[in-house]
C-alpha cells in the first residue's frame, strides 16, 4: 500500500492545521496509509483527519509514553533501534550536541519516512516548517527525504490565502 508522511511543526498555525486534517482524511479515504510522529500540532492534525475516515496509520514515538502513546495502542510503534540512531546521526548536522532524548526524536524521524523496518519509503512528504525553512525537528525528515529524493510538499511556503 502507498504511504505518505504527514508530519511538521508544533506551531503550525491553526487554519493550516484544518487544511491537515482535511487532507488527512481525504487521502485515508483513498487508501494511502499515514506515517507520523504523534507530536502535538501537525502530526496529530493528519492522524485526526485520517482517524475520521478510519484510515490506516503507523505513528511512530520514540519511547513508551510519549504524549500520552504507547507500543500496546492500535498503529503506534514505540521505541527506536540501533540502526535508525545510526541512520540519523549521519544526516543530522549537530548530531554530537544532541541529548539521548533528542537523538530517540531525529531517530524516530527515519520510520516515518522510511517505515517500521527502514526499508519502505514513503511516496511524498506533507509538512509545514515556518516560513518554508525546513527547520526543527521536521528538518530531520525532510534531509532524509531529501536524500531520498522523496516529494516534499511544505505548506510553509505558502501563505494562508495560497492555500
Amino acid at each position: 500500500m502507498t504511504s505518505y508522511a504527514g508530519i511538521g511543526s508544533r506551531e503550525t498555525p491553526p487554519a493550516v492545521l484544518e487544511i491537515m486534517t482535511r487532507l488527512g482524511c481525504h487521502l485515508a479515504a483513498r487508501g494511502l496509509i499515514l506515517r507520523s510522529g504523534g507530536a502535538l500540532g501537525a502530526d496529530s492534525a493528519f492522524e485526526r483527519g485520517c482517524d475520521m475516515a478510519k484510515g490506516e496509520k503507523e505513528i511512530f514515538v520514540p519511547w513508551n509514553g510519549f504524549q500520552e502513546r504507547n507500543a500496546n495502542q492500535p498503529g503506534v510503534y514505540a521505541g527506536v533501534s540501533q540502526e535508525a540512531l545510526d541512520m540519523a546521526g549521519t544526516v543530522h548536522p549537530g548530531w554530537k550536541h544532541c541529548s539521548d532524548g533528542a537523538r530517540k526524536l531525529h531517530a524516530r524521524n527515519c520510520y516515518q519516512i522510511l517505515g517500521r523496518k527502514l526499508n519502505a519509503p514513503v511516496k511524498m512528504v506533507i509538512c509545514w516548517t515556518i516560513g518554508g525553512s525546513r527547520k526543527g525537528g521536521t528538518g530531520q525528515a525532510l534531509r532524509l527525504a531529501e536524500i531520498l529524493n522523496i516529494p516534499i510538499i511544505d505548506l510553509g511556503c505558502y501563505s494562508e490565502a495560497q492555500l
